[in-house]
């Protein structure tokens, strides 16, 4: 009698639940093993296009002077020293006893420094020992868009295709080959943002789990739900942030925009788990925690990561405090503080005022269409010189995007804010909130003397604006075949064209000798000189 009477009670229970979940987990895609296999393979593409004759060109090309010497310096004193004016023409021919016994004023954190260093310790100070930690650290990127896409789209194909559009992205390359630091920091923003991904989906199982729980003991009132402390990934990401910031402070912006967006995909979770306040609740139980996990958590590595300069005696400013009485605040913190905060802010004053006229400086809103890209380096020969067989030929490094993608990206991201505003997708939100803490706040500084090549860092995001909209193309699983086919055929044929563009321009990305007349056919624009 009572099992007559409680099976459509348990049976309403088990609806319940079951909705829930199904508001909460979208389930991940069944191929586990390819879920690896294949973006691990698109990370060889992309090793192929970065290592191969990395030490090309066999010189100090652009910010390398700055930034390999500096890396040198950090790991031989653990902070930057000045060096001799021919530093650079001594250390291509073996000499490296170029520094002075004198501290030099750097304007960038030590994290990208420090990880340029090791390719140093490991292979040398030369070209391809001072670029192999970038090239690797591109390497990582293009692996970890395959995985977040796949975890996005909850798709291995779309996944690789997000992968492999990166892979073979022009200014990608070039600034995987370069031992300048906005690879390295693209590569921790991105690290971030996936580790906030698998938080996501983790936290949204385990508040299925607890109101399933819950609905089983027969509660139904909607209640305040719980409070997740230990949430891993999420303080994995603060570390990310930290790490970020600790390669250029460009990167405080991710912290920012993607602090937000880690209380809003809570507020979302709280919502759909059908608890009670969810906005209210999310602010006052689980903001603190996001704020210890992220924003503490950078802060501490980001202070720590100076601990070459901090142990240091004869660093830039490192004895500022002590030549400088305190104010009656100033005494509650130790010199070695007090130091390194007069140095941040002389940092600060010189990204302030960077107003120094450059040929190649470019404004943000120019770099989405390909305005004016930046030569690292160029060289002319003449019939006969350096293997030169045509009348006039050229070997260039130019950080240039691959114009298909960058130009489809344009349209992708407008699908995007299409897709986020009226359909309230949160995928294209995710997506919107990467380009924004990676290009937006550059709109804020148009007098400052900025290039195209930071834009490495909006990349990523771009390629995974351009695969959401390739998605949508494609259409649903439960399309009609025809619809599924001319949607694969249209998408696949974009790929192949980017993927065909992408090898014709390559040769003007690695510093390959092609003839002036093949060099001169790819310059599209007069801007692009």
């Amino acid at each position: 009698m009572t099992q007559t009477v409680d099976a459509p009670e348990a049976s309403d229970t088990a609806r319940s639940a079951a909705a829930i979940r199904a508001r909460l987990v979208r389930p991940m895609p069944a191929d586990r093993i390819w879920g690896w296999i294949g973006p691990l393979l698109v990370g060889v593409v992309a090793a192929v296009l970065r290592l191969v004759d990395l030490g090309r060109p066999n010189k100090i090309i652009f910010d390398e002077t700055y930034y390999a010497k500096d890396a040198y310096s950090q790991l031989l004193f653990g902070y930057s020293r000045k060096f001799t004016e021919d530093a650079n023409e001594r250390i291509l021919n073996g000499d490296l006893d170029v520094f002075l016994n004198e501290p030099s004023f750097v304007v960038h954190p030590p994290v990208g420094k420090f990880l340029i260093g090791q390719g140093i310790r490991v292979f040398g100070m030369d070209p391809f020992g001072w670029r192999i930690a970038v090239a690797l650290c591109g390497v990582a990127t293009v692996i970890m868009i395959a995985r977040i896409g796949r975890r996005l789209f909850r798709s291995t194909l779309l996944g690789c295709v997000a992968g492999l559009m990166l892979a073979v992205d022009g200014l990608s390359i070039v600034m995987s080959r370069t031992a300048v630091l906005d690879g390295i920091l693209a590569m921790f923003v991105v690290a971030a943002f996936g580790c906030l991904l698998i938080d996501r989906d983790q936290m949204r199982a385990k508040y299925a789990d607890w109101a399933e729980a819950r609905l089983a003991r027969g509660l139904t009132e909607p209640g305040d739900g719980p409070l997740f402390w230990w949430r891993p990934w999420r303080l994995a990401a603060g570390i990310m942030l930290g790490l970020a910031c600790g390669t250029k402070w460009s990167g405080l912006y991710a912290v920012a925009v993607f602090g937000l967006m880690t209380v809003l995909w809570e507020i979302g979770a709280r919502r759909a788990a059908g608890l009670r306040s969810p906005v209210l609740n999310s602010m006052l139980r689980d903001g603190p925690v996001a704020f210890l996990s992220m924003v503490v958590t950078a802060f501490v590595v980001y202070v720590v990561s100076w601990w070459g300069w901090i142990f240091s005696s004869n660093g830039w400013s490192r004895q500022w405090a002590t030549e400088n009485a305190p104010s009656a605040l100033g005494t509650l913190f130790p010199n070695w503080a007090r130091s390194l905060w007069h140095y941040h802010g002389e940092m600060w004053r010189f990204h302030r005022d960077l107003n120094t006229p450059h040929d190649y400086q470019s404004k943000p809103w120019e770099w989405l269409y390909l305005g004016r890209p930046v030569s690292f380096d160029y060289e002319g020969y003449d019939l006969g010189q350096a293997g030169c067989q045509a009348e006039r030929c050229s070997q260039a490094v130019l950080a240039l995007g691959t114009p298909p993608l960058w130009w489809g990206a344009c349209a992708a991201l407008l699908v995007c804010l299409w897709w986020w505003f009226f359909r309230r997708d949160w995928r294209a939100g995710a997506i919107l909130a990467g380009v924004i803490a990676t290009w937006v706040p550059w709109l804020l500084f148009t007098d400052r003397t900025i290039f195209y090549f930071y834009a490495v860092a909006i990349v990523p995001f771009l390629v995974l604006a351009v695969t959401f909209a390739l998605g949508l193309i494609i259409g649903p699983p439960d399309a009609s075949p025809r619809r599924r086919a001319v949607g694969v055929a249209i998408a696949g044929g974009y790929v192949l064209i980017v993927v065909a563009v992408a090898a014709w321009f390559y040769p003007i990305h690695v510093d390959q000798l092609i003839s002036y007349d093949e060099w001169r056919s790819r310059m599209w624009f007069s801007s692009w000189i």
